[in-house]
């Protein structure tokens, strides 16, 4: 029997289980790939604060053990591709950063979290400047939200397609990785468009919209499921096309709960 390839998250958990490192493994697990974690932090939702974020950092040292731990048990051929999602403080950045300079992994994916949105510039503002200096530039593949492709970008706003491919450009420009630009619906229309861009093709990829209303996880599994199509032996720009089409059915057929937001049902592909 031929075994699955193993791919690598590091990203928080979210204890809703909609996004997060819990969203990564549901995603690598429907995508027959075989799913292992090292834990950032803990966020969960405050139900009594409008569901404000919880944030709690794991210790750098219990973080290079995790990793320590699974690139000892997995050598570089049999797991090759890493996913970084939440990492939240300057110094997990930099204990992550030195551990995927020392792995070298083929394809390191990048959900860039980004958490200061200018009212808050001293820690957020830290966090989100020592993500740009030490962990972009290791990225091979970067999955920026609207917003975080306006910080990356550098540009004002965002209101179009060809906005958006700009924006993209820039991004792959300063970085050199493979970008998927999120627009989802913040742009205007009747699709949910995402920009890729590398240094050989610019693709714009269309699916209907569904709803007005972001749902939760979708970034993390649009991030999860590139790397896990990478780790099956796709190009980037296969990997960034058949995510899509994967978030797209997670999104249609999303979760409700008690909570405001719905999430990503990573089982919908198989119904």
């Amino acid at each position: 029997m031929s075994t699955p390839p193993v791919t690598l998250t590091i990203a928080g958990s979210e204890a809703t289980g909609g996004a997060g490192a819990q969203a990564d493994l549901k995603t690598f697990q429907a995508l027959d790939v075989f799913g292992v974690v090292a834990l950032t932090c803990i966020v969960s939702f405050d139900p009594k604060a409008d569901w404000g974020h919880r944030f709690v950092p794991v210790e750098p040292q219990v973080i290079t053990d995790q990793l320590e731990a699974i690139t000892t048990a997995y050598p570089a051929e049999q797991l090759d591709v890493v996913k970084i999602g939440m990492l939240g403080t300057p110094a997990t950045i930099e204990t992550v950063a030195q551990a995927v300079r020392e792995r070298a992994f083929g394809h390191v994916v990048l959900d860039p979290v980004l958490i200061c949105k200018g009212q808050e510039p001293g820690a957020a503002l830290d966090t989100d400047n020592a993500l740009k200096e030490h962990v972009l530039p290791l990225a091979t593949f970067v999955t920026p939200n609207h917003f975080e492709t306006l910080s990356l970008s550098g540009m004002d706003s965002i209101d179009t397609v060809e906005e958006l491919t700009e924006a993209a450009r820039r991004i792959h420009e300063a970085s050199g990785a493979a970008v998927l630009a999120k627009g989802g619906v913040r742009l205007e229309g009747d699709e949910a468009v995402d920009v890729y861009v590398d240094a050989e093709t610019t693709e714009v990829l269309r699916a209907p919209k569904v709803g007005q209303v972001p749902v939760a996880g979708a970034g993390c599994t649009l991030a999860a499921a590139v790397a896990a199509f990478l780790a099956q032996g796709a190009s980037p720009l296969e990997a960034a096309r058949a995510a899509k089409i994967f978030v797209t059915a997670g999104i249609e057929r999303r979760l409700s709960s008690d909570a405001p937001f719905d999430v990503v049902w990573q089982g919908a592909a198989d119904q």
